[in-house]
């Protein structure tokens, strides 16, 4: 974990080193206070010097202003270099989420997620800006103010050091129960950021259901979680502070006695006392120090190590070929394929079928039957478990991600809009595309007239999610996006169930026309959208039980023709009972 951390200074090497530097001029400076300190009690103010006591003050005033000048150095340009790393690791973190498969994503809050990238950076930044000079300064500190005591008094001095070992047996000890306290402390605050984000999200529907004193149970639950993590922290640092400061004054008692006694019998001489009790704040300030750090060291490890988690995860490139798939024909095949989600439930079981060039396939059956999943398996959202899926008889397996994915549009039920303007997510299909293609594809997905009407047209803001347009433009706008992508393969997946019949017949044209010459796979409820498919798949519990296209379906009055009835007439209890146990049956 640490040559990971110090990875992150190689490109700040110089500031790094001029901070380092800074540091030891600081700590060197401090003991100059002390010398003089001795001096005047010694010599100048004995002997009435005046000259001298004048001199020595103008010295120290002078050391005095280079050690606030680098300081300065040391507090600005310091924080800037570990801003600089945060933003590294930040980047770094961004670039990883980005890489990580559809699988993490299911498991991970995105609230918690926010907070590794916010308040665990923040900590690693301040434990690297902080760390090295800290430490660095303290060791100068205390092994040059240790020598100076033995020097004004060795036995004193053995004392000191002697209580060191104290203090860092309580370190050791209390700072491991303060590292899992902030750990703890971690997990609650994410969970507090994770309910923010999932209740500003679903707002509306909390406003709609008025649901806010629900929402606030929710988030009053988390907080109190929060808030007692939190008091153990502070509870463990409590007993880490208070008893390490009892040891460091228990030094200015040791100190009294054993310098008093000194100088009674005329061991020690009275300034030489003086200066060393001057001296003794500048042993055991950078000893506090230490000590303090150890809280900020707690922390910063903490929030790398959640850091680390996130960046060790397997990527999708992990398991992705070296093959660019290019030249697309559209023939797909599924061959004997078994999936299930983290060795749960199996999803689909032993399905195989096929697609030629430019067909139209429709996915129907109940929810949860893995239509979706067949969608998702294509792009390779998910890997199959057992058996294989080809793309014009090419092992999907055996191509990047990109390429497969870039010959691939989808257009969903849950359609997202970036927070940007209509042409920005349009052009999400393709960064490259002239405004005139952008225009194009407006068109063809039936928007372009709606755009116009616009007071910015297509650098109208679309709102977080989309929120300021209707559910039938946010999907017309998804549907120009994938015009503008032009893949040769297109997934439908329940691209309309959303919408009004209005909306879905307007909507309905653009789809067809997006269809043309693609090689298209439809997941519909509706099956009135689907009765001109080239072939249609019956799917249920992970198994295709009837295929065919829509008369031949009919002509077996099978389960297709149960469910085409019912969505044409008045449907009867005694109807849906019959349709659900002979699906059971099939199955």
């Amino acid at each position: 974990m640490l040559k990971r951390f110090v990875h992150y200074y190689k490109p700040h090497k110089k500031i790094f080193a001029l901070d380092l530097i800074a540091s030891f001029l600081v700590a060197a400076i401090g003991i100059g206070y002390p010398i003089i300190t001795n001096m005047l009690l010694k010599d100048f103010i004995p002997k009435n010097n005046v000259n001298g006591i004048i001199i020595a003050s103008i010295i120290l005033l002078s050391i005095y202003l280079i050690r606030m000048l680098l300081r300065y150095f040391i507090q600005y340009y310091g924080h800037v270099m570990g801003v600089r790393m945060q933003a590294e690791m930040r980047k770094d973190m961004f670039d990883k989420l980005q890489r990580l498969p559809y699988s993490y994503y299911d498991n991970h809050e995105t609230g918690k997620i926010m907070s590794r990238m916010t308040n665990d950076l923040f900590e690693i930044s301040e434990l690297a800006h902080h760390g090295p000079e800290n430490i660095f300064i303290a060791s100068i500190t205390i092994v040059s103010s240790f020598i100076y005591l033995m020097i004004l008094n060795w036995i004193l001095g053995l004392i000191c050091l002697c209580m060191l070992p104290i203090l860092l047996v309580i370190s050791m000890y209390f700072r491991k129960k303060m590292k899992i306290a902030m750990t703890n402390s971690k997990i609650a605050i994410a969970k507090v950021n994770a309910s923010i984000e999932s209740s500003i999200t679903g707002i509306r529907v909390t406003k709609a259901y008025t649901n806010s004193k629900k929402e606030a149970m929710k988030f009053d639950t988390f907080n109190e979680e929060f808030v007692q993590a939190r008091s153990e922290s502070f509870g463990a640092m409590a007993k880490f502070f208070s008893s390490s400061q009892f040891i460091t004054d228990i030094f200015n008692v040791l100190i009294i006695l054993g310098g008093g006694l000194f100088t009674y019998y005329k061991v020690m001489e009275v300034s030489d006392l003086t200066t060393f009790i001057v001296s003794i704040s500048l042993f055991i300030s950078p000893v506090h120090q230490v000590i303090q750090f150890s809280e900020q060291f707690v922390n910063g490890t903490t929030g790398f190590k959640r850091f680390l988690e996130i960046m060790d995860e397997h990527e999708e490139n992990e398991y992705e070929g070296d093959k660019i798939l290019e030249n697309v024909k559209g023939d797909i095949t599924f061959d004997d394929v078994t999936f299930s989600y983290n060795d749960s439930k199996t999803i689909l079981n032993h399905i195989s079928f096929d697609i030629k060039q430019g067909e139209t396939i429709a996915l129907i059956g109940p929810t949860g039957g893995g239509k979706t999943t067949i969608c998702h398996l294509i792009p390779r959202f998910y890997n199959v478990v057992n058996g294989s899926i080809k793309i014009d008889n090419q092992n999907i397996n055996d191509f990047t991600l990109e390429s497969l994915r870039k010959n691939i549009g989808i257009v969903q039920q849950d359609v997202f809009l970036f927070n940007g303007t209509i042409k920005d997510n349009i052009l999400y299909g393709n960064e490259n595309a002239t405004d005139e293609e952008v225009v194009e594809a407006s068109k063809k997905a039936n928007i372009y007239e709606y755009i116009i009407s616009l007071e910015n047209g297509f650098d109208t803001l679309v709102g977080e999610r989309g929120v300021k347009l209707s559910g039938g433009q946010k999907q017309r706008i998804s549907i120009a996006r994938v015009f503008l992508k032009n893949p040769k393969i297109l997934i439908l997946d329940e691209a309309t169930s959303a919408l009004d019949n209005t909306t879905e017949l307007l909507i309905q044209n653009s789809l067809n026309e997006l269809s043309k010459g693609r090689t298209t796979i439809i997941v519909a409820h509706r099956l009135s959208t689907i009765k001109n498919a080239t072939k249609i798949l019956v799917v249920s519990n992970g198994k295709i039980i009837e295929s065919g296209n829509h008369e031949e379906l009919i002509n077996k009055k099978g389960i297709y023709t149960q469910l085409y009835m019912l969505q044409f007439k008045d449907v009867k209890e005694n109807d849906l009972i019959s349709l659900d146990n002979k699906i059971k049956m099939e199955n």
